[in-house]
């Protein structure tokens, strides 16, 4: 399944699609599973509870965002695929973070919990179709197709890794 074409997609997360070095997406999911692990164990431990300015997310906030962003992206995608055309609500990211507690879990839980549900977002696109990466349906009030959702989720992470790197490490 080739890259997906902007009409699949909301302007918004050509960002995010356009760092995704691979075609696949199933391949693009596969090679980051490492990248994810490795990196986030490369988190100094007293760098988990630190936010670069007033008012902006801890990076177990932020990484709790990342794990919460990829399972509304995978129920997304489950819900398209499965041909569900019921217009599929937005999120708001601000409401979330303090919502989480994340400051209360260790970055070994978070690390663990992210690294399953990547596992689980390959084994679900590895189940779909063709056909059904192709499906289409709405999401935030925009067109999104489930190959672009696979898209999101790999670029999402790799636009985090690079705040984190930048203004956190």
């Amino acid at each position: 399944m080739p890259r997906p074409n902007e009409n699949e997609f909301a302007p918004y997360y050509g960002r995010y699609i356009a760092q995704v070095k691979e075609n696949d997406i199933n391949a693009a999911l596969a090679s980051q599973h490492t990248v994810i692990e490795n990196f986030l164990k490369s988190i100094p431990a007293a760098k988990w509870n630190y936010a670069y300015a007033e008012g902006k997310w801890t990076v177990k906030e932020l990484v709790q965002h990342i794990i919460d962003a990829e399972r509304i992206f995978a129920y997304r995608a489950l819900r398209i695929a499965r041909k569900d055309q019921t217009p599929l609500p937005g999120f708001e990211e601000n409401d979330y973070a303090p919502a989480s507690e994340a400051g209360r879990r260790t970055a070994d839980e978070l690390i663990e919990e992210l690294i399953t549900v990547r596992k689980s977002t390959e084994l679900l696109f590895k189940s779909f179709t063709d056909e059904m990466l192709n499906n289409k349906g709405t999401a935030s009030n925009q067109p999104v197709s489930v190959n672009a959702l696979g898209f999101i989720t790999v670029g999402h992470f790799t636009h985090h890794k690079a705040i984190l790197e930048e203004r956190y490490l």
